[in-house]
């Protein structure tokens, strides 16, 4: 069966969308980036329609949110649903179901034997500023350690633990006090055994011998903040054992191991959360943008022994708005029933299929991923492996204009993190876009 999209009727942007651009950006705060000028009008599965008619198949599903697509049935009954009862009352000073059942629901998801507890936030960032306050009232020390090319968030606490873009961290120090960056498991590039024939785990024990031993007492550390995948930084998978190597040290000096799965959870990968491939347990969990299938919601899951601060040491207005939480238990029964059985296999085929691409085209230095969280490295020469950040930013112009979403990722990388509802021909479909502008770059 022929399917109607890809279609582009106009080239984007067309006049309806260069009507919305200029209207928002005389408005809007100069602050949001833009990637490039899609004017969305509606979506259905893996396909969003714009403003003048154009289709395109997305494969950056609103940078990893729409995880059950666009308008899945399911979820969008349970939203109508829900706000035909009522659209809000104080989940931090009231009770109602549908708060509770995600709390349940989220706490027996969290892998581990430990009890968990769940405080639910409005977003990922917000998740971290609460991950933040609880270690640091659970352990009473004040030192955090997060890795280079992280991202947490742009608020005060969550910009104080990313360090992915510059430009992000631009004009806004000083940061949180006592926050330490260290190189993250990033085999490709990594400081200390790129040239040895396997991983030394040198990024985790330098942690010791330099950090702890030169600079900071591991007595003062409340947490080690860690992406199982880094998002922003590049979609990086660390080498096998990277994280339990994290867990082990975090248990010799009584830190907490706090696993930001806003990116990674919620089936992305293959699994419910990235960090069960390494079969570890955090000890605090946090999970938002695939949650809600777009609705606004997150989630800090932490181990009861440490969720035990008092009434009124944390709340939020708006954090488990009773609609965003009937959206969250409709998509966790949509991934958990229907898509994540697919998720591995659609993403070893398209991870197979970025692999031939690398094999075609010189500039793909490397090739990761796990699931539908696939990165694909960019570089002027395999041998350097000099970044080449042009090529993904052209790609992706080219791809938009092909009627394919994408975004890039890291210094250099391109991101592939379709909704997890795609099928075979959208991933064969997307592949072939992503061959057609790359040969036309090379050619």
């Amino acid at each position: 069966m022929k399917r109607d999209y890809p279609r582009i009727v106009v080239p984007p942007p067309g006049p309806k969308a260069r009507a919305v651009v200029e209207r928002q950006n005389r408005w809007a705060s100069t602050s949001y980036p833009k990637e490039y000028p899609l004017v969305v009008a509606r979506g259905a599965g893996a396909v969003v329609e714009d403003v003048d008619g154009n289709r395109y198949l997305d494969f950056m599903a609103g940078i990893a949110v729409a995880s059950t697509g666009y308008g899945h049935p399911q979820v969008v009954r349970a939203v109508q649903e829900a706000a035909g009862r009522f659209f809000h009352i104080c989940g931090s000073d009231f009770y109602y179901e549908s708060f509770a059942a995600l709390c349940e629901r989220l706490a027996a998801l969290a892998p581990g034997p430990s009890k968990k507890r769940v405080f639910l936030t409005n977003s990922g960032t917000e998740a971290v500023e609460g991950a933040i306050k609880l270690a640091r009232h659970s352990t009473g020390r004040p030192a955090l350690i997060a890795f280079t090319g992280a991202f947490h968030g742009r608020t005060m606490g969550g910009l104080s633990l990313t360090a992915s873009k510059a430009v992000q961290r631009a004009g806004f120090a000083p940061f949180l006090p006592e926050v330490y960056h260290v190189p993250y498991g990033y085999r490709y590039r990594c400081d200390f055994c790129r040239g040895e024939p396997a991983c030394t785990m040198r990024c985790v024990s330098s942690i010791e011998d330099d950090l702890f031993a030169k600079r900071l007492d591991p007595r003062d550390v409340a947490a080690i903040f860690v992406e199982p995948i880094q998002g922003e930084g590049g979609y990086v998978v660390p080498p096998p054992g990277y994280l339990k190597a994290l867990r082990e040290l975090c248990d010799r000096y009584g830190i907490l191991l706090v696993c930001d799965e806003v990116q990674s959870g919620i089936g992305r990968t293959g699994r419910m959360f990235a960090c069960e491939y390494e079969g570890i347990e955090p000890d605090i969990l946090l999970a938002a943008k695939g949650l809600g299938s777009g609705m606004p919601i997150g989630a800090i899951i932490a181990k009861e022994s440490i969720m035990k601060w008092q009434p009124g040491a944390h709340g939020s207005t708006f954090g488990g708005n009773p609609v965003c939480c009937a959206a969250a238990l409709a998509t966790l029964d949509v991934v958990e029933r229907e898509l994540l059985p697919k998720v591995a296999p659609l993403g070893e085929r398209l991870l197979a299929g970025a692999q031939r691409l690398q094999q075609k085209y010189p500039p793909i230095g490397e090739v990761r991923g796990r699931g539908l969280m696939i990165g694909v490295e960019f570089v002027k020469d395999r041998k350097t492996r000099e970044p080449a950040p042009e090529i993904p930013h052209e790609l992706v112009e080219r791809a938009f204009k092909r009627g394919l979403l994408l975004l890039g990722a890291g210094k250099s990388s391109l991101r592939l993190a379709p909704p997890l509802v795609i099928d075979e021909y959208d991933v064969d479909t997307a592949l072939g876009i992503i061959d057609a502008c790359l040969r036309e770059m090379t050619d």
